[in-house]
């Protein structure tokens, strides 16, 4: 009896265990070409923003997401961090020359627009106090930029910051113009 009891189940377990693998392959395949890859594409949403999920949230923001999304950076706005970041708002990629913008999300151009965008990227926490009159930030393009005050106003790098909105992984400061780096 005991022998039937282990033949009944170990044959129960091999008819639900069998299934046709053909159409599971394709569609297995399927969801990997339209899946993003990395951190960019975990969906968490007990925890604050990330970065880049801040930006994706901020309709201000749509032009910077779609940079950001071109240059293939995403993965720099949903490490652990801590960053902060100097986005411009839609109105300040508008100011910039125009066909600048399409120019610039064009595929043979994402090395130099991955480029813009870091420069508006700095490793650790800046805002507040931190932001004195005169101090030189170093970006994650290597350059430094400096931070001025005019009365109750800060600008970073010429760029006038409109809001701060703390995120998960850092800081993000909006801000009414694009940082363009000289070329070097």
């Amino acid at each position: 009896m005991k022998g039937l009891i282990i033949a009944l189940l170990s044959l129960s377990v091999l008819f639900v265990s069998c299934q046709r693998t053909g159409n599971q392959q394709s569609s297995t395949e399927d969801l990997t070409k339209n899946t993003p890859k990395g951190q960019a594409s975990v969906v968490d949403e007990e925890s604050s923003p990330n970065i880049l999920q801040l930006a994706i949230q901020t309709k201000d923001l749509s032009t910077l997401v779609a940079a950001v999304q071109a240059a293939e950076i995403e993965h720099v706005l949903v490490n652990a961090g801590p960053l902060t970041v100097f986005a411009p708002v839609n109105s300040a990629f508008d100011a910039l020359p125009p066909g600048t913008v399409d120019e610039l999300l064009k595929p043979e151009n994402k090395k130099k627009l991955a480029y813009i965008l870091t420069n508006h990227a700095a490793p650790g926490t800046y805002k507040g106090r931190l932001l004195k009159d005169g101090r030189k930030i170093y970006m994650a393009t290597g350059e430094y930029i400096e931070v001025t005050r005019k009365g109750d106003d800060v600008y970073f790098g010429g760029a006038k910051i409109l809001a701060t909105v703390d995120a998960s992984n850092g800081v993000v400061h909006l801000i009414d113009k694009v940082l363009v780096p000289e070329e070097k």
